[in-house]
């Protein structure tokens, strides 16, 4: 499966780059443990910040980053089989959990939750 992992990057910040970074190490720490378990990863950062700085990108929250952040997680979830939402509110992962659901994506709250497909 390719699994969106969902969960605070900018919330609860106040956009200090530190606690950003903090939120990033979180969403990372979850992509080696799926990849373990025979799926692939993805993180919607991992897409939106190269293409906000092809953007022009400036500062967070700016319009370039309205423009691309939360609609690069949308676009992703139409090719994602399934979401694993970590701890933390967030409100784009709480988007990214809705959307998924509509769409009858399972929705994983711990990795362990996840099945193993390694043989």
């Amino acid at each position: 499966m390719l699994i969106l992992i969902a969960g605070p990057y900018r919330s609860g910040t106040n956009d200090d780059p530190q606690l950003i970074e903090k939120n990033m190490n979180n969403l990372e720490a979850m992509a080696l443990p799926i990849f373990e378990k025979g799926h692939v990863p993805l993180i919607g950062e991992w897409v939106a910040l190269p293409l906000m700085k092809l953007a022009g990108n400036k500062e967070i929250g700016d319009a370039v980053w309205d423009k691309i952040q939360y609609p690069v997680a949308h676009r992703l979830l139409e090719k994602c089989d399934a979401v694993l939402r970590i701890q933390g509110d967030s409100k784009g992962a709480d988007q990214d959990v809705a959307i998924a659901k509509e769409r009858g994506l399972p929705v994983y709250y711990s990795v362990d939750d996840i099945p193993s497909i390694n043989k």
